[in-house]
Parts: C-alpha cells; sequence; structure tokens
C-alpha cells in the first residue's frame, strides 16, 4: 500500500501543490523535522521572504536526504510567516519544492501568520512530517 492523497471533489480544491489530507499506511518510518529558517549554514538569512522560503525548503530537502527521504514523501507542510504580504513568494517556493511530486502524492498543508519568529529578521519558518515504507 502507498500513501494516499484526499482530495474530495466535493470541496474547494487546494490553492497550490499540496493537497487536503494525506493518508499514511501502519508501519511505515515517520520522519518529524524542526522548523526549518530561513538560513545558510553560516546563519545568514537573505532579506526577502522568497530567498528566506526557498533556504527552508533547501534545508527540508537536505534533512529529507540524511533520512532516505525526498519531497514526495512529505505528508503535511507547515509554514509560518511573519507577514501575509508573503504568502504568494512563500507559496511559489513551497510549489517550486513540491514541483517534481506527482498529485498523487502532494502533502497535506498548513499556512499560519504569526507576529514573530525566533529572531527579528526572520520571515519565514517551515516544518514538515514525512512518511515512507
Amino acid at each position: 500500500m502507498t500513501a494516499r492523497s484526499i482530495t474530495p471533489a466535493g470541496i474547494r480544491p487546494p490553492f497550490g501543490r499540496y493537497s487536503h489530507a494525506r493518508e499514511v499506511p501502519a508501519h511505515w518510518r515517520t520522519l518529524v523535522l524542526s522548523g526549518q529558517l530561513g538560513v545558510d549554514r553560516e546563519d545568514n538569512a537573505p532579506a526577502s521572504a522568497g530567498a528566506q522560503a526557498d533556504l527552508c525548503f533547501f534545508n527540508i530537502g537536505e534533512i529529507l536526504k540524511a533520512g532516505d527521504m525526498g519531497p514526495g514523501d512529505i505528508i503535511r507542510v507547515t509554514g509560518y510567516l511573519t507577514d501575509i504580504a508573503d504568502r504568494v513568494a512563500y507559496m511559489a517556493a513551497r510549489d517550486r519544492f513540491l514541483a517534481d511530486v506527482p498529485e498523487a502524492c502532494l502533502p497535506a498543508s498548513t499556512l499560519l501568520v504569526v507576529a514573530g519568529l525566533a529572531r527579528a529578521d526572520l520571515k519565514v519558518e517551515v516544518e514538515v512530517i514525512a512518511a515512507a515504507p
């Protein structure tokens, strides 16, 4: 059995490359990632939310690789922004990261706007849960 995305036809379709739900079979390995910030290896954060989001997803990709998984194994994405005006840039970064994931494997996704993150210069944080056989 494979993980299954669920997007019922009777409700509004998702805003981007995600599904409304993802079902994971019993006994699969689960990888729960801490929130990833838009910082590089030297702890530098770019000024734009889009560049920070790209770094978040780059970091997520590296962690998934280390866990023998990839973007297609993500079952849930939660994004945090400090400004709703950055929504389009964040969603574009998420959709680029998931571009090669088949529709049937797209993760569930939630986006929240928060008052702040761990540092004043940070605009984006992303956490994911992944699962694989």
